[in-house]
């Protein structure tokens, strides 16, 4: 008996050192690293009892405890409090997909300014956490479907990271075909047309297939369906588009619809109006509604910038819940209407997502075919071969596609109306900038002819 004492005694001993080594070697650590109050606010979304719980072998039921709490945060608009139990949950049960593709979004898309433009500088952050959801819960296609939809639908660029992400969703087993079905529309916006096209006749066959093996499943038949409606589109988009002509001449001479090129005839003044308030205006000579020209107001030495566009994957290494808080990106889409645009941006109420702490920044507007809608790469191409512009025409900007792109520097005086520009207007404008014809702005004009005829002899100024 006594011999069992102190055998229990000895234990007793172990484990008390062993979880005093753990607590100060891995618990401690990396809670003062990544959860500590001063950095990320933990103590609003975690309670000493639940803490003490996680540490003491609960981890995956106080997860469940603390997204529940989130949902109120979701509902009451208390989105900063959401940051840290996403955070935590996920550290504390890798297994919650949920919360990963969640947090995902949330970072990616809640945080806006008052004029509902998102903060981007989370994009790194974003990618990160589903990244790392993707690593921890590989048997599963969720989180390489959902950081493959962060690229396609957000950051809308560099498509060839959608691709590949939603490659990879594509070799779980439970992805839902539906959602196969996405990996198409990627290759497109990719450029990738051959592919897609060999891709919709692979699920073709699977599901043919499937509906073979249980005829009476509404669902095998309805996904059947889908399918071949999307191939014989994508069909007749090649043919329309020149795709066959382009790769094969001579055995398809038929003219195609984006050809010769429309030229687009871009022009833009940006004028700051108040101190951090720009008025965009200008000119895009294509009539049908559609089209969004992207302008970015960033530093000018914003890390891994490229024309139109940041290389976020980069700074996507760690789930930063900070923001680069002395960092200025503005991302905003100038909608066409009547051939024009009038935008005003208001950057004056949100000082902490466009702080303009640096001496210099770059004003960009960028325009893809890939970003447009179909009706109008119907007359663009997938790459932008159907139209052109004779100022602004970019070749380098994306390799293999035609986009249109310019750019101006602005010093920090000129945004902020300070020093020589205090009293001064600071308007930088194209060379082929015409004045607008306001009253023609919020007229709906609808255009009956194909894309085929010559361009309307209605001027943007007229």
């Amino acid at each position: 008996m006594r011999k069992n004492s102190n055998v229990l005694k000895m234990l007793a001993a172990v484990l008390f050192v062993g979880q005093g080594l753990i607590h100060n070697y891995v618990v401690q650590p990396r809670w003062a690293k990544d959860y500590a109050p001063k950095q990320t606010g933990i103590a609003e979304g975690l309670s000493p009892d639940q803490l003490l719980a996680a540490l003491a072998g609960f981890r995956e039921m106080i997860a469940g405890i603390l997204w529940v709490r989130a949902d109120s945060f979701f509902d009451t608009g208390n989105y900063d409090a959401i940051l840290p139990i996403v955070r935590l949950v996920t550290w504390l049960d890798p297994s919650q997909i949920d919360v990963y593709a969640t947090g995902m979004w949330h970072i990616g898309y809640n945080f806006t300014d008052e004029e509902q433009r998102s903060d981007r500088r989370y994009l790194p952050s974003a990618l990160a956490l589903g990244m790392e959801g993707a690593k921890n819960n590989p048997a599963t296609y969720e989180m390489y479907f959902e950081t493959g939809w962060m690229w396609y639908h957000k950051i809308e660029d560099d498509f060839d990271q959608s691709v590949n992400w939603f490659e990879q969703a594509g070799t779980k087993q439970d992805m839902l075909p539906a959602r196969r079905n996405v990996l198409a529309n990627a290759y497109m916006k990719a450029g990738k047309i051959d592919r897609a096209l060999d891709y919709y006749y692979s699920l073709l066959d699977k599901a043919e297939l499937a509906l073979k093996n249980d005829k009476d499943n509404f669902q095998n038949r309805t996904n059947r369906d889908t399918i071949e409606n999307n191939i014989d589109t994508m069909l007749v988009r090649m043919s329309q588009r020149g795709w066959f002509t382009r790769n094969n001449p001579a055995e398809n001479p038929i003219p195609a619809d984006t050809q010769p090129p429309f030229e687009t005839g871009f022009s833009v003044r940006a004028t700051v109006v108040e101190a951090k308030v720009i008025q965009f205006e200008g000119t895009w000579n294509v009539l049908p509604v559609g089209t969004r020209i992207r302008a970015i107001l960033r530093d000018e030495d914003y890390p891994n910038a490229y024309p139109g566009s940041v290389h976020w994957e980069k700074d996507a290494t760690t789930v930063n819940l900070d923001p680069p808080r002395d960092r200025t990106f503005m991302q905003e889409q100038l909608y066409v209407r009547n051939r024009q645009f009038l935008k005003k941006v208001d950057m004056s109420k949100d000082p902490t997502m466009y702080p303009m702490s640096r001496d210099k920044y770059v004003l960009e507007f960028y325009y893809s075919a890939r970003n447009a809608p179909p009706h109008i790469q119907d007359k663009f191409g997938w790459n932008g071969e159907g139209f052109t512009d004779k100022n602004f025409l970019n070749l380098d900007a994306r390799p293999g596609v035609r986009v249109m792109y310019t750019s101006f520097t602005m010093t920090r005086d000129q945004l902020l109306r300070r020093g020589e520009w205090a009293e001064k207007t600071p308007v930088i404008q194209t060379p082929n900038f015409v004045e607008l014809n306001r009253s023609n702005l919020n007229k709906d004009i609808i255009n009956v002819p194909g894309l085929l005829s010559e361009p309307s002899v209605v001027k943007p100024g007229n």
